[in-house]
């Protein structure tokens, strides 16, 4: 039952990603459900991993630091605050080594998206009627969905983990 328990506890990464990057795109929001329910999940993998409490303290660490780092670029006006908490909630599963990584890949992924969304925005242009999502709106602010790097670089990391290792069974 445990075993099962952890399988699907684990699952909940990638699918609470995945809606988080889906609801980005289609309103530019993350809903902080879809976050806490990632936090939750994380909180819960690590007590059915049971790994120890330096362990645990390194995972909160990591989501702690990306919090505090996420907020100062959210004082600054460049980061949304459902991405500071989408990706806060992200590192506690990815824990303290896998941080550098998401952080350089969360950056290559969102640049990539940007000059996407640019190019496709004057490519768009004179076609308004596939304008979706995001898109629709974005020549009136000029923001990018976030979410949908944080949960590129997260799942690009995620095989590499001891989460995905049990999944795998």
């Amino acid at each position: 039952m445990t075993q099962t328990l952890s399988m699907i506890v684990i699952a909940l990464f990638p699918i609470l990603t995945a809606l988080g990057a889906a609801t980005d795109f289609l309103t530019m929001t993350i809903p902080n459900r879809i976050t806490l329910g990632l936090f939750a999940a994380g909180l819960a993998a690590l007590a059915l991993a049971a790994p120890g409490w330096e362990v645990v303290g390194w995972h909160l660490a990591s989501a702690a630091l990306i919090f505090v780092g996420g907020f100062a670029l959210f004082a600054l006006g460049w980061m949304g605050g459902g991405d500071v908490k989408f990706a806060s909630a992200i590192a506690l599963w990815l824990g303290w080594g896998h941080l550098l990584d998401f952080a350089l890949g969360f950056s290559i992924y969102g640049g990539i998206l940007t000059v996407v969304v640019l190019i496709t925005d004057r490519a768009l242009a004179p076609l308004p009627a596939l304008r979706v999502g995001f898109l629709a709106r974005f020549p009136e602010h000029r923001h990018v969905p976030y979410g949908i790097a944080l949960t590129a670089a997260a799942l690009h990391l995620f095989p590499s983990t001891a989460w995905f290792a049990v999944l795998m069974g």
